[in-house]
């Protein structure tokens, strides 16, 4: 499943270098992850990135968007 940024995002801007599939872009208020390349991390690391570095953890698996 992808993640995706809840509203709590700060805009800090620490996710989106972290991305290995730039998945990540900065919106008008917030950053958001395109679930169509959201690969989680697979393949680059063992654990979600954004999730990692997200001081106020805004950065969630979206069940939107599950693995097909």
């Amino acid at each position: 499943m992808a993640f995706k940024i809840t509203e709590d995002c700060s805009a800090c801007g620490l996710c989106e270098p972290e991305c290995p599939s730039n998945s990540i872009t900065e919106d008008e208020d917030i950053y958001v992850i395109d679930p169509e390349t959201c690969v989680e991390c697979e393949g680059h690391f063992d654990t979600q990135q954004c999730a990692e570095v997200c001081p106020v953890e805004a950065c969630i698996p979206d069940p939107d968007h599950p693995k097909e």
